[in-house]
């Protein structure tokens, strides 16, 4: 790629070039499983372009922060949402993709148990955070719908080959709970006792030796799982 003009030449003779300089910004999509149904939190725009339309939670980064520093303070500015993991996404740089210029725009995705979601609260240039199910969407602004349908794609990929399930659950679950899991993301049934068989036989949950009572159902036992981190497994 060349260069907008050519280098000139300093008193100290470094050579010193001109480029153009797109804008960079952050977008975080955060995912949670609320009355079973996979989620994604967005937020209502207070400002133009797009002004009350829906969007992912973000902003541009600033001269001295990193990518992740901007995407926390955006999350917490945004919609009241802190202290939750963050790793980044994919980088979407479209020519086109907002009307106020060149953007490129990192983005960042996290999965939170429902039940460490909190109290939303919008703030800054938003008007309203809400939680929405993944498959009933609102007109949503910038490429978001682009961004959104790549990160459940990815999501979707990472639950058949790593632990990352654990992110959406509480530290003590049954095996139910964990099989909803996969069957809500993946949209797709699971044979109860063969998907019992494969968790167990891969040796990453053990028993916390309690039991849990739901309803009209029999006790049933509460599991762990051994490391809260990432691990590559073919689960599916």
């Amino acid at each position: 790629m060349k260069p907008d003009k050519e280098p000139t030449t300093k008193d100290n003779g470094a050579e010193e070039h001109s480029y153009y300089r797109p804008a960079v910004a952050v977008d975080v999509l955060i995912f949670t499983i609320i009355n079973e149904k996979l989620r994604i939190l967005l937020i209502k725009r207070g400002i133009e372009p797009f002004l009350g339309k829906w969007a992912i939670p973000g902003g541009f980064v600033r001269e001295n922060e990193s990518l992740e520093e901007t995407a926390i303070r955006e999350l917490a500015e945004e919609t009241g949402v802190t202290d939750i993991y963050l790793e980044q996404l994919y980088t979407f740089g479209e020519p086109e993709r907002d009307p106020r210029g060149r953007v490129i725009s990192v983005a960042y995705y996290a999965l939170v148990p429902s039940g460490k979601v909190g109290v939303l609260s919008a703030a800054t240039d938003v008007t309203e955070a809400k939680w929405f199910p993944v498959n009933d969407l609102p007109e949503l602004a910038f490429d978001h719908r682009q961004v959104i349908d790549y990160a459940i794609k990815r999501l979707r990929w990472k639950l058949e080959y790593t632990s990352v399930a654990y992110s959406l659950l509480e530290e003590e679950f049954t095996l139910t709970d964990l099989q909803r899991i996969y069957e809500i993301i993946l949209n797709r049934p699971f044979d109860k006792r063969n998907f019992r068989k494969k968790i167990l036989s891969l040796n990453l949950v053990e028993p916390t030796g309690k039991k849990v009572v739901r309803g009209v159902h029999r006790p049933a036992q509460t599991y762990r799982f051994k490391k809260r981190q990432l691990s590559l497994v073919e689960i599916t």
